[in-house]
């Protein structure tokens, strides 16, 4: 622990120590810094139970979505450097940029996603997990639906500041990880920072993450998974580093003296861009948030922050430049108001205000979501129909099933059960009534009601998921057998057909047949199963090659609007 005398803080340590008991939080490192001079340094409990490991002011946390504010200041570095606008449409840097709304995706700017403006809400789901790189999940972007008009609300949104990071990485000449580390971790002298879990986890300093479960606080496996999703959240970092990037932030930008980031630049970063909503306490009227970070009023004061959570930890980084205080909190617990609670304690006692109940308000929350959970499960009991069954055998439902934005979702009928792959991820399957299964993630203790949707063929055909909370269910459609999608496959059905005295021409392009006769449009053809395939768009059409006794392909039964026509191959 390194502290001063500070008489706002007498009594803090105790307060402290007493707040982990009740919210059951292992350790907690506190960094406080006024007028530029770090004034509080202290860390308490334990970085590793098992082992009895105490925090230290450069024990190593993940700080989550704290990590925003560096992306955005990474932007900033590059708008002083005169390489970017935060006003320009993204597409004049990268012409390939698409969303789902095409008018978003002409006007889209830096600024836009920074603020938390794009028109789209979380799919986190999307990219939790996923060991899809960068460039992949950028063109995924174009089949995530909206929820409002580009510009029209605030909706949280990782992706975008995945975004932010891609435009860094494209207009430097460095990857986003190489940037945070060169730009800034080694410019400020950050020397234990790092950028990702994966970087960390060799460390002695690192902490372990817990969660509560069942009543009872347990260890929670590190999270290695951000990818391409970095600079929405991946970096690790200590107390003792994390003031430092206070104190840049309180002096307007100067490091040492030296002006780091131009105070126009740090005016960008901390003032409003966008409203957010009215505030749920007085002390706290209204909130809006500029570019990677929250604006709120408190008792009057300006506060500015960004928290961070991610599995195992949940942080906190608070400044009222005005009065010249910053507070850093870390915590290896995940998702606790500790650190909410701790933020407002210091500033209460800093600006001499009457303390007001936090702790008590937020385990009065805390409670009701408690409620609410088990009041969700009760529902979902009295909502399932009993002595139901699936209608195929549990067999049937195995395959992949795909999105373009969310990727593919693996079933697997294993051991008499169905056990479903996302993103890494083992999600077990259980019957719930009809062809409705309760998908769970442990992880997360969330349950996700899947519906298994049947084809006019009696088939397995699609799979709906509500992984968007926001949306209605995405739809995810099963694959046919890979086998039915190489070109050496395929090759054998292209040629021309007679059908009625009309040429039907099966051309294939890349890995994909298509289909055409005169007067029609060109269709894709999908595949089914065996030789059979469906003609993309066109509902109920269907092609299926016949093969004689030598097994050469010569006829294919073309099924469409109640016919069955037979075309005889020609070539």
């Amino acid at each position: 622990m390194i502290a001063t005398e500070v008489r706002e803080l007498k009594g803090f340590d105790d307060q402290v120590r007493k707040l982990m008991r009740d919210w059951k939080v292992n350790g907690v490192a506190v960094g406080v810094v006024r007028e530029g001079e770090i004034v509080h340094l202290a860390d308490y409990g334990r970085r590793n139970v098992d082992e009895g490991l105490e925090v230290t002011p450069h024990t190593l946390m993940p700080i989550g979505s704290t990590t925003k504010t560096f992306t955005t200041t990474a932007v900033s570095l590059l708008v002083d450097d005169g390489i970017v606008s935060w006003d320009m449409p993204v597409r004049e840097y990268l012409p390939s940029f698409r969303l789902w709304d095409t008018f978003a995706t002409e006007r889209m700017t830096p600024r836009d996603m920074a603020c938390h403006r794009s028109g789209l809400p979380r799919h986190d789901f999307m990219w939790y997990g996923s060991d899809a790189p960068r460039g992949e999940m950028f063109r995924r972007l174009a089949h995530l639906e909206p929820t409002a008009d580009f510009r029209t609300i605030w909706q949280y949104q990782n992706l975008m500041f995945m975004m932010l990071g891609y435009l860094t990485e494209e207009l430097s000449g460095s990857t986003w990880e190489d940037f945070i580390q060169h730009r800034i971790f080694d410019a400020l002298g950050m020397a234990s920072s790092k950028v990702s879990a994966s970087e960390a986890k060799e460390s002695p300093d690192l902490s372990r993450g817990y969660q509560k479960k069942r009543n009872a606080v347990v260890e929670m496996p590190l999270y290695e998974g951000f990818a391409a999703v970095a600079p929405a959240g991946s970096i690790v970092s200590s107390v003792a580093d994390m003031s430092q990037w206070l104190i840049l932030h309180l002096n307007n930008g100067k490091h040492n003296d030296q002006q780091f980031l131009s105070e126009g630049q740090v005016r960008e970063l901390h003032q409003p861009h966008m409203v957010i909503a009215e505030g749920k306490h007085p002390e706290m009227p209204h909130s809006s948030y500029g570019l990677g970070w929250f604006i709120e009023p408190y008792r009057g004061h300006n506060m500015i922050h960004h928290g961070g959570n991610i599995d195992g930890f949940s942080s906190m980084f608070a400044l009222m430049p005005q009065d010249r205080i910053g507070v850093v909190i870390l915590t290896n617990m995940d998702g606790t108001p500790l650190r909410d609670i701790l933020m407002y304690e210091i500033f209460d006692r800093f600006i001499e205000g009457k303390r007001v109940p936090w702790n008590a308000r937020l385990n009065a929350d805390f409670k009701e979501y408690e409620a609410a959970q088990s009041r969700s499960k009760q529902k979902s009991q009295s909502d399932r129909v009993r002595r139901t069954r699936p209608s195929h055998p549990l067999e049937a439902y195995a395959g992949t099933y795909a999105h373009p934005g969310y990727g593919p979702i693996r079933v697997k009928h294993q051991d008499g059960t169905l056990v479903a792959t996302y993103n890494n991820m083992q999600l077990p399957m259980k019957h719930y009534h009809y062809d409705v299964f309760d998908m769970r993630l442990e992880r997360f203790n969330l349950t996700f009601k899947v519906t298994f949707q049947i084809d006019t063929r009696g088939a397995v055909h699609q799979l709906l998921v509500p992984i968007e909370p926001a949306l209605s269910e995405r739809v995810f459609t099963r694959a046919a057998d890979e086998s039915m999608t190489s070109p050496e496959f395929l090759r054998q059905f292209a040629g021309t057909y007679e059908v009625m005295g009309a040429v039907m021409a099966i051309e294939l392009k890349g890995n994909v047949l298509r289909v055409s006769l005169p007067g029609q449009p060109v269709y894709e053809l999908e595949p089914l199963k065996g030789t059979e395939f469906a003609l993309k768009g066109m509902a109920g059409a269907s092609i299926e090659f016949k093969r004689d006794d030598s097994g050469n392909v010569v006829e294919a039964a073309v099924s469409t609007m109640g016919t069955v026509l037979t075309a005889k191959r020609k070539d």
